[in-house]
């Protein structure tokens, strides 16, 4: 394992644009998986369907899902995420794998790693980092989805902390060299993963650079829970960030003018990460690459 340092990523970032990765789950939909697939032998007697359930391709197809690294990294990408996107407990519980969540992102930053590694070692003039990706979970700490109780959550700070705390711990003993809390629609979720972090580099010693991704939902630019670009980087410019920015939800044209909005406030390097815009009619996503 050959982990980039924070100090080789601030370097670059001052000399130039650095690429990210493009979507897993539509890269791991072109090969129309079934469910044995998802199984795999490791999960074969699982009893709920597994279906749907990409992070855990890192064990049962961990090929595939090397492939999707590699064809990024060929492609131009200097940092390429982790399929992660919905390991913890909170979001694992739904396809009852709450126990695996470790060996899930374990496995997933070793993927990773492989691929960056050989990539390097076939390109030695490029440098490349493994960015450990934590998604926002498939619950939201500040509203109730219950409409005639207003103050009912269905989970509560700490336990988001303490998902994401698991999360972080093996994606770094899986060697990855960023942590990227991304599609932020709740600022308190993200702020109980950057507690978390936190958490893992003061009881360790450890420090890795960590960037932050919110999601704005519509055009009012503003997230789920209702915040502003200028809210949301007011509620989380306290943690020592090495970027942060905006991912999903929008197309190019759609996300600029809130891109704009939090690059006059940031004090750090910003991400853009725009996907194909809204969805049509019939689920597919009209935007190209080059646009």
């Amino acid at each position: 394992m050959t982990r980039v340092t924070g100090e080789q990523l601030s370097a670059l970032l001052a000399k130039r644009i650095l690429v990210l990765d493009g979507a897993m789950g539509t890269m791991i939909q072109r090969h129309e998986l079934s469910e044995e697939d998802y199984r795999g032998d490791a999960y074969a007697s699982h009893p709920t369907p597994l279906t749907g359930c990409n992070d855990l391709l890192c064990i049962t197809r961990p090929a595939l899902i090397e492939g999707v690294h590699r064809a990024y990294l060929e492609a131009g990408a200097d940092i390429v995420e982790t399929n992660t996107f919905n390991a913890t407990s909170v979001s694992m519980a739904d396809y009852g794998l709450e126990s695996e969540v470790a060996a899930i992102n374990t496995a997933a930053a070793r993927v990773a790693r492989q691929a960056v590694d050989a990539f390097h070692r076939e390109h030695p003039d490029r440098t490349c980092f493994v960015a450990g990706a934590l998604g926002p979970t498939s619950k939201t700490a500040s509203l109730s989805p219950d409409v005639s109780n207003p103050a009912f959550r269905a989970v509560t700070f700490v336990e988001l902390e303490q998902a994401y705390y698991e999360q972080v711990v093996a994606l770094v003993a899986g060697g990855v060299d960023i942590l990227l809390p991304e599609t932020t629609f709740d600022t308190l979720n993200l702020k109980a993963a950057l507690f978390a972090i936190q958490r893992y580099f003061d009881e360790t010693g450890e420090r890795l650079p960590v960037i932050a991704s919110v999601t704005i939902t519509d055009r009012s630019g503003r997230t789920l829970s209702g915040q502003t670009v200028e809210a949301f980087w007011n509620a989380i410019n306290h943690a020592p960030l090495t970027a942060v920015g905006m991912n999903c939800a929008l197309g190019a044209q759609e996300m600029r003018p809130h891109i704009e909005a939090l690059a006059r406030i940031a004090s750090v390097p910003v991400l853009c990460y725009p996907n194909a815009g809204l969805p049509n009619e019939m689920g597919a996503y009209d935007q190209t690459p080059e646009e």
